[in-house]
Formats: C-alpha cells, sequence, structure tokens
C-alpha cells in the first residue's frame, strides 16, 4: 500500500487554490464536473463556463494536479463559518433537516464548516476499457496514461480527504458538516470513515443525508483501519 501511495505522489500534487487563477480553475472544473458531466447543475445557468454559488467567497478550495498533463483531476471546498455573522447559516442547515440535534449541541460554531463540491474528472476515473470521452479530450488522451498512472486513479477520493484535512489544519476546523449519498456513506464507512446522521434523507439533487464528523474521529478511524490511507490522508 505505502508503494501506491508514493505512487499517487509521483503522479499527482495537491494545490491550495488561493490564486484568483486557481480558483477559476476550480469553478471551472466543477462546471465540467456538475453541468457537463452529471447534470447536477443547468448548463444554461453558468454561460461563462464556471460553476460558483453564493458560498465560494467564504470557503477554501484544492486543486489535485496530474503533474505530467498538469490537467486538474479532482477539486473540494470547505465553507467556513462566517467571521462577521457566525450564525449565519451553511447550506446544510438550509436545505435540510435535522434530528439529532443531541450530537451537534455541543459543538463550537467557530469550529465547525461544510465540505462540499466533492468531485473528480470522469477522465480520471474511467477503466481502461470504457469508451467515450469527455467533451473537449482527444481520443489519445487515454494512451498517455501508464500502468501504474491507471492503478492509482481510485485514490484520488482519499487525497481529496487529505485536501480537506489540510484545509481544517490551516483554518483551525475541528467538524465537519456533508450532505452525502447513502451509498457514499457506506463506501467511507468501508475505509474507517464514520459519518454520523444527523437527519433523514432528503431529495437534494438525489437522496442524500445531512451528516456530521469530528476531524480527529475520522483520522482515528481510519488509522485504524489502514495506516497507509492514514499516512496519505495526513501527508
Amino acid at each position: 500500500m505505502s508503494n501506491i501511495v508514493d505512487t499517487f505522489y509521483k503522479y499527482f500534487e495537491l494545490v491550495p487554490a488561493i490564486s484568483e487563477q486557481l480558483k477559476n480553475e476550480v469553478y471551472k472544473l466543477r462546471y465540467q464536473v456538475y453541468c457537463l458531466e452529471t447534470g447536477f447543475e443547468k448548463i444554461e445557468h453558468y454561460p461563462e463556463k464556471v460553476e460558483f454559488d453564493e458560498y465560494d467567497n467564504s470557503s477554501v478550495h484544492y486543486l489535485i494536479r496530474h503533474r505530467k498533463s498538469e490537467v486538474f483531476a479532482a477539486t473540494t471546498r470547505l465553507i467556513l463559518p462566517n467571521v462577521t455573522n457566525k450564525e449565519k447559516l451553511f447550506p446544510i442547515e438550509k436545505y435540510t433537516q435535522f434530528d439529532n440535534n443531541e450530537v451537534l449541541k455541543n459543538i463550537p460554531r467557530d469550529k465547525l464548516a461544510e465540505a462540499s463540491r466533492f468531485c473528480i474528472s470522469k477522465e480520471f476515473k474511467r477503466r481502461k476499457n470504457e469508451s467515450g470521452t469527455l467533451t473537449g479530450v482527444n481520443s489519445d488522451w487515454e494512451i498517455n496514461y501508464t500502468g501504474d498512472e491507471r492503478r492509482v486513479f481510485s485514490y484520488l477520493t482519499i487525497a481529496l480527504f487529505a485536501c480537506l484535512i489540510k484545509m481544517s489544519e490551516e483554518n483551525d476546523i475541528y467538524y465537519w458538516y456533508a450532505v452525502m449519498e447513502p451509498a457514499l456513506i457506506r463506501y467511507f464507512s468501508s475505509l474507517g470513515i464514520y459519518f454520523v446522521g444527523i437527519g433523514p434523507l432528503v431529495d437534494y439533487h438525489g437522496i442524500r443525508q445531512p451528516c456530521m464528523i469530528k476531524v480527529s474521529d475520522l483520522l482515528d478511524g481510519v488509522a485504524k483501519k489502514d495506516l497507509s490511507l492514514w499516512e496519505m490522508m495526513t501527508g
């Protein structure tokens, strides 16, 4: 496993989107994934081909870049608590309902953020024999990847958690909100990442559940399951 981790970082790098240029790369990649690839958002709402919303200015963002091609493969953001109005609602609080308030009652609001826009380009999910290409990607794109590169594509999800952890450390965040599909919650549980349900399922771009997790609990759970994954998330 450690060899896989080393190989991953040989081919990919984590990039904090701290400049306007890099933030624009975030929004372009999100347009590609959420508008073109999944239909999560309507194309006509983003005529400039960048996907952003009212929370981006109060968020921090990371990208994952394929070193050789310099193509951005994945991105995520952390919506931070509002520094001037700590009671301002997060998206999860606006669009879902909570019924597990006991879990939330002792969490300091200034240590709580919402993890969202967790996405990976279809190009970097593709298995070797799958057909079709993304808009704007030519037909020989796939042959530019070595076997080792394809082998580590599945670790992009783990690397996005590494991005979220870095953003949390940099902004003194200890807890995350997240709205997720039940299948994704089960998948993360298999990695030792145990999100706690805090409300009923809701139809919010598909059936999803509001959840939360303490970052230290996440890392402890992963360490117990697979120390190499923990090293990848914290390296």
